[in-house]
């Protein structure tokens, strides 16, 4: 069972005074001054630098209870306690903003009437203004918050969906193995039972082929220059089991021999015709598989002169049904699988899909 989300933690102490806040207090104080130089004596300078001291006070008052305490009681919330302290850091701000640009000043700045009353309009301003500042500044966290939640969760989801379309596919090309294996054992077992002196020669292609296709039956994916091995070594086995029954040809387009497919496909194409094609038909019969490339799209063609569709049925074994569902997962509605019958006898199984390589 997944474990829940963590709770979102407090900024790290960079923030605080991290550029965007920087840059917002710079703007800040610089409308403010304009605003607050209207009827003050004092150098525009001096107006902007009590501005920037109130500003940049603020914004640190707003960080520091963005962190502290680490906990807070259940009753409270993090955003009241930074508003309010926003607020609360005001007129301590202006008081020091006066104090610091009126140094040098023989009279202190409180029993001044003039510096008393611009320092009274400095935080009555600011405690009209600056909460709500806060305010828009965590709505603004609150939401860019979500947006990288709502992107963190996306991308969990097409993990998962992408790690449910890889057991899937593993699960149907386990089914694929034994489903092949055991019918190409059982036709040896047959040679055995027959006493055929060509039992011996067959299981050693057998032994053969399989050295070389085990391994990739648990690959994810395969090529198709791969493929045709394997479908050369299995024709090469069933020839042996009936020689005088199975002729057959490849012919592949040399662009499409490093393209990827899922593992078996063509092997699974093959091994079909066999079983439910020339196996069934007295005179047996010849397969056929091409693999052309044509305008970014693969098509790979199996035909038989087998027994044809009106023998078999529809029904042909659960190969084809399990190719269907291994196209899908990989390529989506991208890949077809179609199945036409060939006159006067034998049957045309294409598949067609996006033409792609594996990154080197």
């Amino acid at each position: 069972m997944p474990e829940p989300a963590p709770p979102l933690l407090p900024a790290p102490p960079a923030r605080m005074l991290g550029w965007q806040r920087v840059r917002f207090v710079l703007i800040a104080a610089f409308v403010s001054s304009l605003l607050m130089k209207l009827g003050s004596q004092a150098p525009y300078l001096i107006v902007l630098l009590r501005m920037l001291i109130v500003g940049f006070a603020a914004v640190l008052s707003f960080g520091l209870f963005e962190r502290w305490p680490a906990r807070l009681p259940r009753w409270s919330a993090r955003w009241v306690l930074q508003v309010a302290g926003v607020a609360a850091t005001i007129p301590f701000a202006a008081a020091l903003a006066y104090a610091l640009t009126t140094a040098d000043n023989s009279l202190p700045w409180w029993k001044d009437k003039l510096y008393l009353a611009g320092m009274a309009k400095i935080s009555v301003y600011g405690l009209l203004v600056a909460p709500w500042m806060a305010i828009a500044a965590l709505l603004r966290q609150i939401r860019g918050e979500a947006q990288r939640q709502a992107l963190a969760f996306e991308l969990e989801r097409s993990r998962y969906e992408r790690n449910a379309l890889d057991a899937r596919l593993r699960l149907l090309q386990a089914q694929v193995e034994p489903h092949f294996l055991f019918n190409t054992l059982a036709n040896v077992r047959e040679l055995v039972e027959a006493g055929s002196p060509q039992a011996s020669t067959v299981l050693a292609s057998l032994i053969a082929y399989l050295r070389a296709a085990v391994p990739r039956l648990h690959g994810p994916a395969a090529t198709l220059g791969q493929e045709l091995e394997l479908v050369r070594a299995y024709l090469d086995v069933m020839h042996m089991r009936m020689p005088d029954r199975l002729q057959y040809a490849l012919h592949a387009d040399e662009a499409a021999l490093d393209l990827d497919c899922p593992p078996m496909t063509l092997l699974t194409l093959v091994e079909n015709a066999v079983r439910h094609g020339i196996d069934p038909s007295e005179e047996g019969g010849r397969i056929d598989v091409r693999v052309r490339l044509r305008d970014g799209r693969c098509r790979a063609e199996v035909a038989d002169t087998g027994v044809g569709l009106s023998q078999v049925g529809d029904g042909l074994g659960t190969g084809l049904a399990n190719l269907r569902e291994r196209l899908q997962l990989a390529y989506g509605d991208a890949a077809r699988l179609s199945l036409m019958e060939l006159q006067p006898h034998g049957v045309l199984a294409e598949i067609e899909f996006p033409a792609q390589r594996s990154a080197p």
